[in-house]
């Protein structure tokens, strides 16, 4: 061994590149030279179009360490100002327990899993969402929740759409409460003008119009006003409209529920259940109805099943109606759930149970009473006279003086008007903080004192008579060990990312480090209101505004817009965008979106909530769109082509040579090209798609740009878009005026994750970024060429490669032998890892996406796991094994199967819980069997069962 006698040799800035890559140099070469390739060089140019690729590096800074990271965002996170809130508007602050944030919030076996369509080894996540669609089933007292939404705006949107199909009556007019959530009411307005709804928003004591399919009420109203709506709700009922109820989550602990005075939707958001603000998101918004609603429900919906013995298990139900299987007959687009959030929020009901919440719900309005009894010692008049949690005063001309004052104090009111301020308490407000308050307003008071005369503001006949959270489940985990347990309990049923890979097709489950994920729970990110004052945001916006520059540096646009908080709502902004564009120019006839028949589902629901037509391409036979087909439907629709959705690379996984012939083809026809950047991890650093003909494109941050799945959510689908697109990005009452109305409730989405992925770019810099992609490409290459021999690869590019994904078909197999894809999926289990993804985009294929971050040794395994399927189809072809008792049609093996009394199946114990021999040392079992989904469909129970189920089991 020689020392070193220099220290700057000993120093590295770009370490975490090697830490995010899976495969080392060594076994990169190991992985090139298998498929006949001396260099990372050569093989690139094999797979990717000469035509598009970038002349040089991105314009970016070089890596840095992760110690440099974390100090340079500790720097722009000092420069926003933590200051008390009593802003309210729909954002809180709240207690997130402590349990509940280091063993799930921060805990990679809950942020890194994916979305549970693999319901086997997802029962721990689903079951902690039945948890949440129970909570919200029995604060609202509906019959039916969703598995969550995006935000309360968006829910509040979706309800509207949902009124509009299913109510009776025959009118184009919604109406909606002038004391909802102002977030709320532009959000809805965005939504409808694009659906041929018209809003009408006014007072519904004197201003409601007489006709009208749908109603929108907030309960309690931005103001503080409750109001019991009972009367208002029987009188739309007779006119045939539907009533959608806003209703905040914490209230409901102690008001009547919206379906006691008769609402027929309840939509609003969890986030006071210990969710952190984080400058307006994620979190998890509800939705809930009735029974009868149930399939025109958007979203995800988590029911209860059987598995093959029979016992009970977790299943997404109903799963046809979504967008991906409707396309553009889809009533919605939302492809996704804030789940992660959602399970923060049920699993803050089971930590308190129903006695913790009821106790916060009352010293919260407590503290209210109190606050408004001491201010009318000071003369000023209180606006609402009923109140949970909300005062509004009217302060005339002291108004400016008391704001002022407030903030020079570190507090934030709300200025509703010149005249008029408002405050919100929360769980966190103390008796000292409303000490505090009553001196900013002009004097000094005793709480104690007040506290002993002050009348409640709810009035009783508007209390809450029936019981809530009765299940077990929130009665039970109220000490810290058993809570402990629990969550680790359900965690153990699943595979996430920090079990093994996860190789999901057009889904991209890459590492997502832990430095990158430490900057969430900072207070300085955590804590800042969405409506904070600039002022207080400076560090926030910094922040934003890099990595708004450095995502426009890796795709090739000039602008981009980081408010929607979803792929979906990032490819709606994009759509709206380019309508609009069109208006501008006086052509608004353009209406006619072409769209492969290989694009996502998300592709033509997106495009039928933005008021556009869709017209299919057809596929070639490779895969590729049909240039032929297209060039006729691009001439015949000339005249009224608005824009093409193309997927790049495409959804089968290959660099098609035509892109950039495609996009000429639909600008001489005047349209615009929309590229699909749901495969942008297989382009960063080679190809930009704004430079080789896109005009707009959305980006899912929770894929390329490593913001973690979560279960499901949450996500952020920037809209990045060239200049001339740029005036038509979606607007924000706190934003530049646009022409384009919000999509989302706060002004930059999901905000709070957006460290995340300014963290990944600033650790990988301009080289680690191209880096990644070309091993993504490499580790994907490496997959197709070892299966193909087994496993057909249905599509390749010009040179015979792929993408970043691969398909592989099984339907030869399946003819010959009676074994489907999903009977693969299932056995995948038995070996420990997430199935790839089922029969999309072609029924009958698994589509296989290692990413980069994978070492060559996971490859290897799954390489393995896959050759020794291919062993067990072959026994099954030679009648060794039957095609109904086999290792493959009775997987998933769970070890109660294995290890019972009874062993009827013609191959051994051993084969089915040990078909390799590296399962000895470590084994995944999969909690459930083989799950019966049409049982689950034709038997739905979405909410928790009884506790006799679980004294069966």
């Amino acid at each position: 061994m020689q020392l070193s006698a220099n220290y700057n040799d000993l120093t590295s800035h770009d370490e975490f590149i090697a830490r995010h890559i899976g495969p080392s140099a060594a076994e990169q070469q190991q992985m090139l030279a298998s498929m006949g390739f001396s260099n990372m060089s050569d093989f690139i140019a094999a797979v990717v179009p000469a035509s598009i690729r970038l002349d040089g590096e991105l314009d970016l800074e070089d890596a840095k360490s992760e110690d440099e990271v974390l100090a340079e965002l500790k720097s722009l996170a000092a420069q926003n100002k933590v200051f008390r809130t009593h802003i309210g508007q729909g954002y809180y602050n709240s207690h997130t327990p402590k349990v509940v944030l280091r063993n799930i919030l921060e805990n990679p076996a809950w942020y890194t899993a994916y979305t549970p369509y693999q319901p086997e080894i997802s029962q721990g996540r689903l079951e902690a969402i039945l948890n949440y669609q129970t909570m919200v089933c029995d604060l609202t007292g509906m019959e039916l929740a969703n598995a969550s939404m995006l935000d309360e705006g968006t829910a509040a949107a979706e309800a509207m759409a949902l009124c509009k199909r299913s109510a009776k009556a025959k009118s184009e007019v919604f109406f909606v409460d002038h004391d909802c959530l102002p977030q709320t009411i532009a959000v809805v307005k965005t939504r409808a003008e694009h659906l041929d709804i018209k809003v009408v928003v006014g007072n519904p004591a004197t201003d409601l119009p007489e006709a009208y399919f749908g109603i929108l009420l907030q309960y309690p109203g931005t103001s503080g006003e409750i109001t019991d709506r009972s009367a208002l709700i029987e009188t739309a009922h007779s006119q045939k409209a539907m009533v959608v109820m806003a209703a905040d989550i914490l209230s409901l602990v102690v008001l009547k529920s919206p379906r006691s005075q008769g609402a027929d939707v309840a939509v609003g958001n969890t986030q006071r259940f210990g969710v952190p603000m984080g400058f307006g998101g994620p979190h998890a918004a509800y939705m809930a109805t009735n029974d009868k609603y149930k399939r025109a429900m958007p979203g995800r919906l988590v029911g209860v099943s059987i598995d093959n013995s029979g016992q009970p298990a977790y299943r997404l139900a109903l799963q046809t109606r979504e967008q991906h299987i409707r396309r553009e007959k889809a009533t919605s687009n939302i492809c996704t759930a804030q789940v992660l959030l959602a399970v923060i929020a049920g699993m803050y009901a089971v930590y308190h149970g129903p006695d913790g919440l009821r106790r916060i719900a009352q010293r919260v309005h407590r503290v209210t009473a109190v606050f408004a009894a001491g201010i009318k010692q000071f003369d000023f008049d209180i606006i609402n006279q009923n109140a949970f949690d909300t005062i509004s005063i009217n302060t005339g001309d002291k108004t400016d003086r008391i704001f002022q004052a407030a903030a020079d104090a570190e507090i934030n009111l709300r200025q509703a008007d010149a005249n008029t301020l408002s405050l919100a308490f929360d769980e966190t407000t103390t008796p000292a903080h409303i000490e505090q308050l009553w001196a900013i307003f002009g004097g000094e008071l005793s709480f104690t004192d007040i506290d002993s005369s002050a009348k409640n503001l709810i009035p009783q006949n508007l209390l809450r008579e029936d019981e809530i959270l009765s299940h077990p489940i929130f009665n039970t985990h109220h000490s810290e060990t058993e809570l402990l347990r629990y969550m680790r309990t359900l965690a153990d049923k699943d595979i996430a990312l920090d079990r093994a890979m996860i190789p999901l097709g057009s889904c991209t489950m890459k590492l997502n480090a832990t430095t990158e994920m430490i900057p969430v729970t900072w207070p300085e990110f955590g804590q800042i209101h969405p409506f904070a004052p600039e002022d207080q945001t400076v560090g926030y916006r910094a922040m934003i505004t890099e990595l708004e520059e450095m995502l426009c540096e890796t795709t090739g646009y000039d602008n981009i817009s980081l408010q929607p908080n979803a792929g979906s709502q990032g490819e709606y902004s994009g759509l709206l965008a380019i309508k609009a564009y069109h208006q501008s120019r006086g052509e608004g006839q353009r209406n006619i979106v072409l769209i492969p028949a290989s694009a996502h589902g998300t592709n033509p629901a997106s495009a039928q909530l933005a008021g556009l037509k869709v017209v299919v391409t057809k596929c070639d036979d490779n895969g590729n769109v049909d240039l032929s087909d297209l060039r006729t439907k691009a001439e015949e629709h000339s005249n009224n082509l608005s824009a093409i959705m193309v997927t790049y690379p495409s959804t089968h996984g290959v660099f098609e040579e035509s892109i950039g012939e495609i996009c000429e083809l639909i600008h001489l026809h005047g349209g615009q090209v929309y590229i699909d950047g749901a495969n942008v991890n297989a382009m960063v650093g080679l190809c930009s798609p704004g430079k080789f003909g896109g005009d707009v494109s959305h980006l899912n941050l929770h894929k390329t740009f490593c913001i973690p799945h979560g279960g499901g959510g949450p996500g952020v689908g920037p809209t990045a878009v060239k200049a001339h697109l740029a005036p038509f990005l979606p607007g924000h009452e706190l934003l530049d005026d646009s022409v384009v109305g919000p999509v989302s409730s706060a002004p930059y989405g999901s905000a709070s994750i957006l460290p995340i992925s300014w963290s990944y770019i600033k650790l990988m810099g301009k080289k680690g970024l191209q880096q990644a992609t070309e091993n993504a490409i490499l580790s994907a290459n490496y997959l197709a060429n070892k299966l193909s021999s087994d496993f057909p690869v249905l599509y390749t590019g010009a040179n015979g490669r792929i993408a970043h994904e691969c398909i592989i078909d099984l339907r030869p197999i399946e003819a010959a032998t009676g074994i489907s894809g999903e009977d693969v999926a299932k056995r995948l289990v038995d070996f420990g890892f997430h199935a790839p993804t089922m029969s999309f985009p072609v029924p009958g294929t698994l589509m296989i996406e290692p990413t980069e971050s994978e070492p060559k040794g996971e490859l290897d395994r799954f390489l393995a796991a896959m050759a020794q399927i291919k062993t067990e189809i072959d026994l099954v072809a030679s009648g060794a094994y039957t095609l109904a008792d086999n290792p493959l049609v009775n997987a998933p093996h769970t070890a109660a199967i294995v290890s019972g009394d009874e062993w009827t199946h013609n191959y051994t114990r051993a084969t089915a819980a040990y078909p390799v021999a590296s399962l000895r040392a470590n084994k995944y079992w999969a909690p459930v069997g083989r799950i019966d989904n049409v049982y689950g469909d034709r038997n739905l129970v979405c909410s928790c069962l009884p506790i006799e189920a679980y004294m069966e089991e």
